[in-house]
Protein backbone atom coordinates (compact mmCIF):
# COMPACT_ATOMS: atom_id res chain seq x y z
CA UNK A 1 0.00 0.00 0.00
CA UNK A 2 1.21 2.93 -0.49
CA UNK A 3 2.77 5.58 1.83
CA UNK A 4 0.36 8.95 2.69
CA UNK A 5 2.05 11.91 1.15
CA UNK A 6 1.52 15.32 1.44
CA UNK A 7 2.90 19.00 0.80
CA UNK A 8 3.42 20.71 3.96
CA UNK A 9 5.27 23.24 6.02
CA UNK A 10 7.84 22.56 8.12
CA UNK A 11 6.14 23.68 11.23
CA UNK A 12 3.07 21.40 10.18
CA UNK A 13 5.63 18.89 9.93
CA UNK A 14 7.07 19.34 13.15
CA UNK A 15 3.46 18.61 14.91
CA UNK A 16 2.89 15.64 12.56
CA UNK A 17 6.88 14.48 13.70
CA UNK A 18 5.49 15.46 17.81
CA UNK A 19 1.85 13.46 16.93
CA UNK A 20 3.80 10.35 15.79
CA UNK A 21 6.71 10.53 18.29
CA UNK A 22 3.84 10.04 20.70
CA UNK A 23 3.30 13.78 22.34
CA UNK A 24 -0.05 14.20 24.25
CA UNK A 25 0.49 17.60 26.17
CA UNK A 26 1.46 20.86 24.17
CA UNK A 27 1.85 24.15 26.29
CA UNK A 28 2.58 27.18 24.64
CA UNK A 29 1.67 30.93 23.38
CA UNK A 30 1.56 32.26 20.48
CA UNK A 31 4.67 34.09 18.69
CA UNK A 32 5.73 34.38 14.93
CA UNK A 33 7.28 32.37 13.45
CA UNK A 34 5.97 29.51 15.47
CA UNK A 35 2.99 29.52 15.85
CA UNK A 36 1.67 27.25 13.33
CA UNK A 37 3.14 24.60 15.38
CA UNK A 38 0.59 25.44 18.14
CA UNK A 39 -2.27 25.82 15.88
CA UNK A 40 -2.02 22.09 14.31
CA UNK A 41 -1.82 20.73 17.71
CA UNK A 42 -4.47 22.56 18.88
CA UNK A 43 -6.72 20.52 16.61
CA UNK A 44 -4.82 17.58 16.66
CA UNK A 45 -4.13 16.70 20.03
CA UNK A 46 -7.72 16.16 21.48
CA UNK A 47 -8.63 13.89 18.43
CA UNK A 48 -5.94 11.49 20.26
CA UNK A 49 -6.63 11.95 24.23
CA UNK A 50 -4.21 14.89 24.36
CA UNK A 51 -4.00 18.47 25.64
CA UNK A 52 -3.28 21.85 24.54
CA UNK A 53 -2.76 25.03 26.76
CA UNK A 54 -2.65 27.99 25.75
CA UNK A 55 -0.81 29.58 28.31
CA UNK A 56 -0.54 33.22 29.59
CA UNK A 57 3.46 33.93 28.69
CA UNK A 58 6.82 31.78 27.51
CA UNK A 59 7.67 31.44 30.85
CA UNK A 60 4.57 29.74 32.09
CA UNK A 61 4.48 27.35 29.17
CA UNK A 62 7.86 25.74 30.09
CA UNK A 63 6.45 25.35 33.92
CA UNK A 64 3.31 23.77 32.32
CA UNK A 65 5.89 21.28 30.72
CA UNK A 66 7.41 20.46 33.22
CA UNK A 67 4.62 19.18 35.23
CA UNK A 68 3.00 17.30 32.20
CA UNK A 69 6.33 15.50 31.61
CA UNK A 70 6.45 14.20 35.38
CA UNK A 71 3.40 12.97 35.05
CA UNK A 72 4.59 10.46 32.39
CA UNK A 73 3.47 12.40 29.15
CA UNK A 74 5.33 13.28 26.29
CA UNK A 75 5.46 17.28 25.88
CA UNK A 76 6.13 19.75 23.85
CA UNK A 77 6.20 23.69 23.32
CA UNK A 78 6.88 25.79 20.55
CA UNK A 79 8.59 29.08 19.86
CA UNK A 80 10.76 31.80 18.93
CA UNK A 81 13.60 34.60 20.13
CA UNK A 82 11.70 36.51 22.50
CA UNK A 83 10.06 33.31 24.08
CA UNK A 84 13.24 31.40 23.63
CA UNK A 85 14.51 34.16 26.23
CA UNK A 86 11.75 34.17 28.90
CA UNK A 87 11.57 30.44 28.81
CA UNK A 88 15.25 29.78 29.95
CA UNK A 89 15.04 29.98 33.51
CA UNK A 90 12.98 26.99 33.45
CA UNK A 91 14.71 25.26 30.85
CA UNK A 92 17.32 25.07 33.70
CA UNK A 93 14.98 23.79 35.79
CA UNK A 94 13.59 21.10 33.92
CA UNK A 95 17.48 20.20 33.32
CA UNK A 96 18.79 20.02 36.86
CA UNK A 97 15.71 18.31 37.75
CA UNK A 98 15.81 15.91 34.53
CA UNK A 99 12.74 16.06 33.10
CA UNK A 100 12.35 15.35 29.10
CA UNK A 101 10.29 18.22 27.37
CA UNK A 102 10.97 19.20 23.71
CA UNK A 103 11.22 22.63 22.44
CA UNK A 104 10.80 23.80 18.65
CA UNK A 105 12.87 26.78 18.31
CA UNK A 106 11.93 28.58 15.30
CA UNK A 107 14.80 31.14 14.78
CA UNK A 108 14.04 34.83 13.47
CA UNK A 109 16.38 38.04 13.49
CA UNK A 110 17.05 39.53 16.97
CA UNK A 111 18.00 40.55 19.90
CA UNK A 112 14.57 41.31 22.00
CA UNK A 113 12.19 41.66 19.34
CA UNK A 114 14.61 42.31 16.10
CA UNK A 115 12.79 41.58 13.00
CA UNK A 116 9.96 38.88 13.75
CA UNK A 117 9.02 37.69 9.88
CA UNK A 118 12.85 37.19 8.98
CA UNK A 119 15.18 34.29 8.67
CA UNK A 120 17.58 33.53 11.34
CA UNK A 121 20.51 31.02 12.55
CA UNK A 122 21.32 32.98 15.49
CA UNK A 123 19.18 31.32 18.53
CA UNK A 124 21.84 27.70 18.64
CA UNK A 125 24.53 29.90 21.68
CA UNK A 126 21.33 29.70 23.50
CA UNK A 127 20.52 26.21 23.29
CA UNK A 128 23.72 25.55 25.23
CA UNK A 129 24.46 28.47 26.91
CA UNK A 130 21.04 30.31 27.40
CA UNK A 131 20.15 29.25 31.13
CA UNK A 132 22.76 29.59 33.43
CA UNK A 133 25.29 26.67 35.28
CA UNK A 134 26.32 23.38 33.67
CA UNK A 135 23.84 21.28 32.25
CA UNK A 136 23.59 19.28 29.08
CA UNK A 137 22.45 20.29 25.90
CA UNK A 138 21.00 18.83 22.96
CA UNK A 139 19.62 20.78 19.76
CA UNK A 140 19.01 19.73 16.27
CA UNK A 141 19.05 22.11 13.06
CA UNK A 142 17.18 20.19 10.26
CA UNK A 143 17.51 21.56 6.71
CA UNK A 144 13.88 20.05 5.05
CA UNK A 145 10.46 19.68 5.99
CA UNK A 146 10.96 16.37 5.57
CA UNK A 147 13.90 16.41 7.79
CA UNK A 148 11.51 18.72 10.35
CA UNK A 149 9.47 15.53 11.03
CA UNK A 150 11.73 12.93 11.23
CA UNK A 151 14.47 15.09 13.79
CA UNK A 152 11.19 16.06 15.52
CA UNK A 153 10.50 12.11 16.37
CA UNK A 154 14.37 11.72 17.09
CA UNK A 155 14.09 14.90 19.31
CA UNK A 156 10.92 12.69 21.57
CA UNK A 157 13.32 9.90 21.53
CA UNK A 158 16.60 11.73 22.90
CA UNK A 159 14.59 13.64 25.73
CA UNK A 160 13.17 10.40 26.79
CA UNK A 161 15.97 8.21 26.97
CA UNK A 162 18.16 10.91 28.66
CA UNK A 163 15.96 12.54 30.76
CA UNK A 164 16.76 16.04 29.58
CA UNK A 165 15.21 19.33 27.87
CA UNK A 166 15.93 18.90 23.59
CA UNK A 167 15.79 21.88 21.03
CA UNK A 168 15.07 21.60 17.82
CA UNK A 169 15.49 24.96 16.04
CA UNK A 170 14.74 25.50 12.53
CA UNK A 171 15.38 28.89 10.88
CA UNK A 172 12.13 30.71 9.43
CA UNK A 173 12.84 29.67 5.97
CA UNK A 174 13.20 25.99 6.86
CA UNK A 175 9.98 26.46 9.32
CA UNK A 176 7.86 28.26 6.46
CA UNK A 177 8.59 26.67 2.92
CA UNK A 178 6.05 23.87 2.18
CA UNK A 179 7.74 20.57 0.45
CA UNK A 180 6.30 17.39 -0.41
CA UNK A 181 6.55 15.17 2.69
CA UNK A 182 6.18 11.37 2.87
CA UNK A 183 5.09 9.91 6.10
CA UNK A 184 6.50 7.05 7.80
CA UNK A 185 4.17 3.83 8.51
CA UNK A 186 3.78 3.37 12.58
CA UNK A 187 6.30 1.41 13.66
CA UNK A 188 9.07 2.66 10.58
CA UNK A 189 10.72 5.06 12.81
CA UNK A 190 11.88 4.28 16.47
CA UNK A 191 9.93 5.51 19.21
CA UNK A 192 11.40 5.59 22.61
CA UNK A 193 10.01 6.09 25.59
CA UNK A 194 11.18 6.83 28.92
CA UNK A 195 12.57 3.81 30.97
CA UNK A 196 10.79 3.42 33.95
CA UNK A 197 11.56 1.92 37.71
CA UNK A 198 12.05 -1.94 37.90
CA UNK A 199 11.48 -1.61 42.12
CA UNK A 200 8.54 -0.96 44.27
CA UNK A 201 7.39 2.44 45.22
CA UNK A 202 9.50 2.03 48.88
CA UNK A 203 12.59 1.67 47.16
CA UNK A 204 11.86 3.80 44.35
CA UNK A 205 14.61 7.17 44.21
CA UNK A 206 13.68 9.30 41.34
CA UNK A 207 18.03 10.33 40.81
CA UNK A 208 18.78 6.72 41.58
CA UNK A 209 22.94 6.21 39.82
CA UNK A 210 23.18 2.60 40.48
CA UNK A 211 20.85 2.38 37.26
CA UNK A 212 23.32 4.82 35.34
CA UNK A 213 24.13 8.67 34.42
CA UNK A 214 19.95 8.07 33.33
CA UNK A 215 18.33 6.96 36.37
CA UNK A 216 14.12 5.12 35.50
CA UNK A 217 11.55 8.30 35.95
CA UNK A 218 8.52 7.00 37.68
CA UNK A 219 5.09 8.99 37.11
CA UNK A 220 3.54 11.33 39.07
CA UNK A 221 0.08 9.65 40.60
CA UNK A 222 1.78 6.29 39.87
CA UNK A 223 2.15 5.32 43.38
CA UNK A 224 5.84 6.11 43.38
CA UNK A 225 7.61 9.33 46.01
CA UNK A 226 9.04 12.01 43.85
CA UNK A 227 10.70 15.13 45.32
CA UNK A 228 11.63 17.55 42.69
CA UNK A 229 13.54 20.73 43.37
CA UNK A 230 15.65 22.98 41.64
CA UNK A 231 18.18 22.64 44.19
CA UNK A 232 21.67 20.63 43.98
CA UNK A 233 20.06 17.39 45.07
CA UNK A 234 20.42 13.68 46.52
CA UNK A 235 19.48 10.52 45.03
CA UNK A 236 15.94 10.77 46.88
CA UNK A 237 15.20 14.26 45.31
CA UNK A 238 15.59 16.10 48.27
CA UNK A 239 18.06 18.97 48.07
CA UNK A 240 22.12 19.04 49.38
CA UNK A 241 24.83 21.17 49.63
CA UNK A 242 27.54 18.17 50.40
CA UNK A 243 30.02 19.36 47.92
CA UNK A 244 31.28 15.60 46.81
CA UNK A 245 27.35 15.06 45.78
CA UNK A 246 26.86 18.22 44.35
CA UNK A 247 30.26 17.59 42.24
CA UNK A 248 29.40 13.88 41.22
CA UNK A 249 25.40 14.89 40.82
CA UNK A 250 26.73 17.98 38.00
CA UNK A 251 29.31 15.67 36.38
CA UNK A 252 26.31 13.04 35.98
CA UNK A 253 24.17 15.51 34.35
CA UNK A 254 26.39 16.73 31.55
CA UNK A 255 28.23 13.20 31.16
CA UNK A 256 24.90 11.71 30.35
CA UNK A 257 25.24 13.49 27.42
CA UNK A 258 28.90 14.37 26.48
CA UNK A 259 29.35 10.02 26.55
CA UNK A 260 26.90 9.58 24.60
CA UNK A 261 27.60 11.63 21.59
CA UNK A 262 28.01 9.15 18.93
CA UNK A 263 23.86 7.91 19.06
CA UNK A 264 22.89 11.46 19.71
CA UNK A 265 24.86 13.62 16.77
CA UNK A 266 24.17 13.66 13.19
CA UNK A 267 25.74 15.18 10.48
CA UNK A 268 25.70 14.28 6.46
CA UNK A 269 28.95 14.75 4.69
CA UNK A 270 28.65 15.59 0.85
CA UNK A 271 31.43 15.18 -1.66
CA UNK A 272 33.89 15.83 1.05
CA UNK A 273 36.64 12.78 0.24
CA UNK A 274 38.93 14.79 -1.89
CA UNK A 275 37.51 18.25 -1.13
CA UNK A 276 40.02 21.06 -0.56
CA UNK A 277 37.59 23.28 0.52
CA UNK A 278 34.75 22.25 2.53
CA UNK A 279 31.71 24.09 3.20
CA UNK A 280 29.88 23.64 7.26
CA UNK A 281 26.71 24.64 6.96
CA UNK A 282 23.20 23.75 8.94
CA UNK A 283 19.34 24.81 7.94
CA UNK A 284 18.56 26.54 4.72
CA UNK A 285 21.64 27.72 4.43
CA UNK A 286 22.98 24.37 3.61
CA UNK A 287 20.92 24.70 0.98
CA UNK A 288 22.22 27.04 -0.87
CA UNK A 289 25.87 25.84 0.10
CA UNK A 290 25.28 22.03 -1.67
CA UNK A 291 23.78 24.28 -4.55
CA UNK A 292 26.94 25.79 -4.08
CA UNK A 293 29.11 23.19 -3.67
CA UNK A 294 27.91 21.49 -7.17
CA UNK A 295 28.88 24.89 -9.30
CA UNK A 296 32.34 24.66 -7.89
CA UNK A 297 32.85 21.01 -8.64
CA UNK A 298 32.14 22.55 -12.10
CA UNK A 299 34.36 25.00 -12.03
CA UNK A 300 37.33 22.87 -11.01
CA UNK A 301 36.85 23.28 -7.27
CA UNK A 302 37.09 20.26 -5.10
CA UNK A 303 34.62 21.77 -3.14
CA UNK A 304 32.39 19.68 -0.38
CA UNK A 305 29.67 20.31 2.65
CA UNK A 306 29.61 19.15 5.81
CA UNK A 307 26.09 19.81 7.04
CA UNK A 308 25.10 19.90 10.75
CA UNK A 309 22.14 18.18 11.59
CA UNK A 310 22.91 18.18 15.15
CA UNK A 311 24.29 21.37 16.47
CA UNK A 312 24.79 20.32 20.00
CA UNK A 313 26.73 17.95 20.73
CA UNK A 314 29.31 19.99 18.07
CA UNK A 315 30.89 17.14 16.14
CA UNK A 316 34.27 18.67 17.10
CA UNK A 317 36.44 15.02 16.37
CA UNK A 318 34.76 14.77 13.06
CA UNK A 319 35.66 18.00 11.82
CA UNK A 320 39.38 18.44 13.47
CA UNK A 321 39.98 15.32 11.27
CA UNK A 322 38.94 16.73 7.89
CA UNK A 323 40.96 19.85 9.17
CA UNK A 324 44.29 17.66 8.31
CA UNK A 325 43.50 17.56 4.71
CA UNK A 326 41.64 20.85 3.38
CA UNK A 327 42.91 23.86 2.50
CA UNK A 328 40.07 25.77 4.28
CA UNK A 329 37.10 25.93 5.96
CA UNK A 330 33.97 28.30 4.71
CA UNK A 331 30.93 29.18 7.17
CA UNK A 332 28.17 30.78 5.78
CA UNK A 333 25.32 31.50 8.53
CA UNK A 334 22.65 34.03 9.17
CA UNK A 335 24.65 35.31 12.46
CA UNK A 336 27.74 37.05 12.99
CA UNK A 337 30.31 34.03 13.15
CA UNK A 338 29.09 31.94 15.58
CA UNK A 339 28.87 28.74 14.08
CA UNK A 340 32.61 29.62 12.64
CA UNK A 341 33.78 30.45 16.27
CA UNK A 342 32.85 27.07 17.21
CA UNK A 343 35.05 25.36 14.12
CA UNK A 344 38.05 28.00 14.65
CA UNK A 345 37.66 26.67 17.88
CA UNK A 346 38.10 22.71 17.50
CA UNK A 347 39.92 22.57 14.46
CA UNK A 348 42.88 23.70 16.36
CA UNK A 349 44.78 26.09 13.70
CA UNK A 350 45.05 22.98 10.91
CA UNK A 351 43.16 25.45 8.45
CA UNK A 352 41.87 29.42 7.90
CA UNK A 353 38.11 29.58 8.39
CA UNK A 354 36.36 32.06 6.09
CA UNK A 355 32.63 32.96 7.34
CA UNK A 356 30.14 34.35 5.63
CA UNK A 357 27.62 36.38 8.28
CA UNK A 358 24.48 37.81 7.11
CA UNK A 359 22.00 39.08 9.41
CA UNK A 360 19.50 41.59 7.35
CA UNK A 361 17.11 38.95 7.25
CA UNK A 362 17.83 38.33 3.54
CA UNK A 363 19.40 34.36 2.77
CA UNK A 364 22.78 33.31 1.74
CA UNK A 365 23.07 32.89 -2.05
CA UNK A 366 24.77 30.20 -3.30
CA UNK A 367 26.94 33.18 -5.06
CA UNK A 368 28.15 34.49 -2.21
CA UNK A 369 29.34 31.11 -0.89
CA UNK A 370 30.58 30.12 -4.25
CA UNK A 371 32.70 33.74 -4.38
CA UNK A 372 34.03 32.52 -1.10
CA UNK A 373 35.17 28.85 -1.99
CA UNK A 374 36.98 31.04 -5.22
CA UNK A 375 39.21 33.09 -2.88
CA UNK A 376 41.21 29.69 -1.36
CA UNK A 377 44.20 29.42 -3.09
Amino acid sequence: MAKKVAFLQGNEAAAQGALYAGCRFFAGYPITPSTEVAEVLSAELPKVGGKFMQMEDEIGAMAALIGASLTGSKVLTSTSGPGLSLKQENIGYACIAEVPAVIVNVMRGGPSTGMPTGPSQSDVMCAKWGTHGDHPAICLVPASVQEVFEETVRAFNLAEKYRTPVMIMPDEIVAHMRERIVFPEPGELEVIDRKGPSVPPEQYKPYDTSFGDVPPLAAFGSGYKFHVTGLNKMQDGFPTTKAEIVQAEEERQVRKVEANKADIMRWEEYLCDDAEVIVVAFGSTSRSARFAVNEARKNGIKAGLFRLITFWPFPEERLLELSKKVKAFVTPEMNLGMCTGVVKGCIEGNAPVIGIFRVDGEPINPDQILDKMKEVK
